[in-house]
């Protein structure tokens, strides 16, 4: 079936695209606290719009195909054999199945996307650098979201996310999955951490798997130039990131099998402290039931060449410490508890099997088990329609992003600096500084929309 892809030739402006969405907002806000459905296409489905059609974005796409309580309408790649590839897997699913199915839209700008009346509710699944900006549309287009890990770029991104989605009460949840899958092994610790099963907690390790030589901060993109895909707009791949000469580890070729190497570069990411860090410190902060808040320190390690050893320290005085196993490891006054994907033991062995001292099994919190049949994709779409907050909503995504770029200029500048978590912003000495590298510059007219 044929499908309207866009290109330059047709982008809609900023200003356009603004007036659009102020439209839309004089509609008046969604309130969170009301059961009342989400918007629904004719079919009371949800309909949805992919951003960004890499393999994470791929396996996403599959599972919505397969779930009758939504229908893709839309995707978005800046590369044609991806778009068209996503494009073709909508068409095939839908075709001869659903009644008035008239082809799924295909666009090369994510803003032509987020106007159209067809989608209710968006996937981002970009790469880091483009988060904040799509973000920042989408929620001023009314769209519900559900973007991946790690939110954002930056400390400040991720609070503009933040008042974003708050301004425009979008339902909103970050990509972290460890919350609601993996056999509910994350939340069975975090509710024995919550019981006080290891007593009172002192440390917290995180662990996050490295790529190359043991190292995982980022470190700046000095990849050479190649020969330009055919196919690729290479200009709006890197958007608001500094101009450089294209090459296929940043953006590889074609339908790809693997996760792309952008994420070990400052430009796009934050190396593996945010990549896979997001998912082990959002275990950390769950399990501290700081989900609202933050550490008030970060620590550079005690050996200034060390890549290992950075501190989160928290208001309670509760340490989190980038290093030991791969996974998350709670240390308390009573024994220790450990938990990665497949994995979950403590220390002594009883600790999975008997209650604090004083307390009886039937006594202990329980978390909150997500809503909707199960999984990421489900508790989502489930919140969409009560106008919940999701198990990982965008503040949790954010305050964990802030831990990982906390540490992540732990190791860049080598300084201990105060966080106020409350205002997000650095202070005390150093703050000055530490303000700067909040942030990042934008190349010209890629700048964030206002609010």
């Amino acid at each position: 079936m044929n499908s309207p892809i866009r290109t330059h030739t047709s982008l809609i402006s900023r200003r356009r695209f603004s007036a659009s969405a102020a439209v839309l907002a004089a509609a008046g806000p969604l309130i969170l606290t009301s059961r009342s459905l989400g918007r629904t296409g004719a079919n009371d489905r949800i309909r949805i719009g992919c951003i960004g059609m890499g393999i994470q974005a791929r396996d996403h796409l599959g599972r919505f195909l397969k779930n009758n309580a939504v229908q893709v309408t839309a995707v978005c790649d800046v590369d044609t054999t991806r778009r068209e590839h996503a494009r073709k897997m909508v068409d095939a699913a839908y075709g001869q199945s659903t009644p008035g199915f008239k082809g799924c839209a295909a666009y090369l700008d994510h803003r032509e996307l987020l106007a159209s009346t067809d989608v209710d509710a968006v996937l981002i699944a970009t790469p880091d650098h483009w988060h904040c900006a799509q973000v920042l549309d989408a929620a001023a287009a009314k769209k519900d979201i559900y973007c991946e890990k790690p939110l954002s770029l930056t400390l400040r991104e991720a609070k503009r996310m933040l008042d974003a989605a708050r301004r425009h009460n979008i339902v909103f949840q970050t990509g972290s999955q460890q919350r609601t899958e993996f056999d509910g092994l994350f939340r069975t610790a975090v509710e024995h951490i919550r019981n006080g099963r290891i007593g009172r907690v002192l440390t917290v390790t995180v662990g996050v798997p490295a790529r190359g030589p043991g190292i995982t901060t980022s470190v700046r993109c000095d990849l050479p130039g190649e020969a330009m895909e055919e196919g690729l707009d290479w200009d709006r791949w890197l958007g608001p990131a500094p101009l450089r000469a294209y090459n296929a580890v940043l953006s590889p070729r074609g339908v790809h099998g693997h996760y792309p190497d952008w994420r070990l570069y400052r430009e796009y990411s934050g190396g593996m402290l945010t990549d896979f860090g997001a998912h082990h410190f959002d275990i950390a902060q769950w399990g501290l039931g700081m989900d609202e808040s933050g550490p008030v320190e970060v620590l550079p390690p005690q050996d200034e060449k060390s890549v290992f050893g950075a501190r989160l320290r928290y208001a309670s005085g509760i340490e989190v410490v980038h290093g030991g196993p791969i996974g998350i490891q709670f240390i308390g006054t009573e024994g220790t508890l450990y938990v990665d994907r497949g994995a979950l033991r403590g220390t002594p062995d009883d600790v999975l099997r008997q209650p604090a001292a004083g307390k009886r099994l039937e006594d202990e919190v329980k978390v909150p088990k997500p809503a909707g049949s199960g999984g990421h994709q489900s508790d989502w779409i489930a919140c969409i329609r009560s106008r919940t907050r999701p198990v990982c909503d965008v503040e949790v995504g954010a305050r964990t992003a802030a831990c990982c770029h906390l540490v992540n200029l732990a190791y860049g500048h080598r300084k201990a600096l105060k966080w106020d978590p409350l205002k997000w912003t650095f202070v005390g000495e150093g703050a000055a500084d530490a303000n700067r590298w909040a942030d990042v510059d934008r190349r010209e007219g890629y700048a964030l929309p206002d609010l």
